[in-house]
């Protein structure tokens, strides 16, 4: 059993790792001062600006297959580099990617959406959750009814991420209403321009904040299904499963940090004349968390490590997901504590790294429902405790 990466892995990792510490950590402080005046992020353009830089580095199309221009080093690599993005609360993504199920594009579809997402120069957004219909998405309601050449889609999705930035929504939409719930389901591919509109919906998280998309008798032609008519929910799984591992991978980067942050400040903190750090109630709580984040990182990298070697890693992406979720929350509320005032103050991002980390427990899949489907595959017989595959 080896668990050393790769001499490029490392590399890979050594230069993530620069360009966070060098162009993203020090951008926080503009970040934290635009959410105090009330402005969203960074300016495009110098998210712009950094994506080029990003490129120059080889930071580009980690998982993108090699003939869309990418450079296809699969999942641990990817999952390394989430890691390494996790220490910055500067929402960035190094680019020359795509949302995985858009790999499904025909050759036509592929010209207008994937090709465009992958080069940078268009936006996408998944559009299922609604209203009613959240962490059971088989129970969606969004109608779209056939038509000459084409569907009229009618309806609205709700806390979608990216939906007011996006160029075009992945939507999933009922076809047959005569069919066992989840069955008679389609996936669209629908511009912006065909007529839907987005409202931002405000949260207690930070940047991109998600959007209410309204759809009102919009014109989709039949060249724009994605994937086949009737199997949309499978498709979304798809997409909603790499989730599942990608965001404790960023629960890893981000708890590292702060933890770090923590050591730091209690070894130069004191009350009542002596350091933080020879507090015995301070130590535990560094203890503890130091091992939940040791115990997520191997289960990130194992999840990810069946992805690349082809295995069935839904599994084991839900325990990443519920542990991983859990365990930041946990690791950013003690490291707050620690802190105490200035921790609760917006003079650093712990108290945004806290906000933004709620949200982790319940998209992707609550808390709730990773445990039904961990629990369902181990009393199905699924995955059996101890095993090896």
């Amino acid at each position: 059993m080896n668990f050393d990466l790769t001499e490029h892995q490392k590399q890979i990792q050594s230069i993530a790792r620069q360009f966070v510490d060098d162009y993203l950590i020090p951008l926080e402080a503009e970040l934290l001062r635009n959410e105090r005046e009330g402005i969203q992020g960074i300016e495009r353009r110098k998210v712009k600006e950094l994506q080029e830089k990003a490129r120059e580095m080889g930071l580009w199309g980690i998982e993108t297959p090699e003939k869309y221009g990418g450079a296809n080093l699969g999942a641990v690599t990817s999952a390394l580099l989430k890691m390494e993005l996790g220490r910055t609360c500067v929402p960035f993504v190094f680019g020359g990617e795509a949302d995985n199920i858009l790999y499904l594009c025909n050759k036509e579809q592929q010209s207008k959406y994937l090709l465009p997402v992958i080069a940078g120069e268009r936006q996408s957004c998944f559009a299922i959750t609604e209203r009613s219909a959240g962490s059971d998405a088989s129970r969606i309601q969004m109608r779209a009814e056939r038509v000459t050449d084409g569907w009229i889609i009618d309806g609205e999705k709700m806390f979608i991420t990216n939906g007011n930035e996006a160029d075009f929504a992945i939507v999933f939409a009922v076809t047959d209403a005569q069919a066992e719930p989840g069955k008679g389901i389609t996936c669209f591919l629908v511009d912006r321009d065909m007529g839907w509109t987005s409202e931002p919906i405000s949260t207690m998280g930070g940047d991109k904040s998600p959007s209410l998309l309204k759809f009102n008798q919009v014109f989709v032609p039949c060249g724009n299904v994605l994937g086949e008519e009737g199997k949309g929910l499978a498709t979304a799984m798809q997409w909603i499963s790499r989730g599942r591992w990608v965001i404790p991978a960023i629960a890893v980067g981000a708890s590292g940090r702060l933890i770090q942050m923590a050591i730091d400040y209690v070894k130069e903190r004191s009350t009542f004349g002596e350091p933080l750090a020879n507090r015995q109630s301070i130590q535990w709580m560094i203890a503890d968390s130091a091992v939940e984040l040791e115990a997520l990182k191997w289960l990130v990298l194992y999840t990810a490590w069946r992805v690349d070697q082809g295995l069935d890693a839904r599994h084991y992406a839900t325990m990443s997901k519920l542990y991983g979720a859990g365990r930041a929350n946990d690791i950013v509320d003690r490291v707050l504590q620690i802190f105490g005032g200035i921790g609760y103050s917006k003079e650093l991002p712990i108290e945004r790294w806290y906000r933004e980390m709620r949200v982790w427990r319940i998209f992707e899949g609550t808390d709730e429902i990773q445990r039904m489907i961990i629990s369902r595959n181990l009393i199905k017989g699924h995955v059996r405790i101890g095993e090896w595959d």
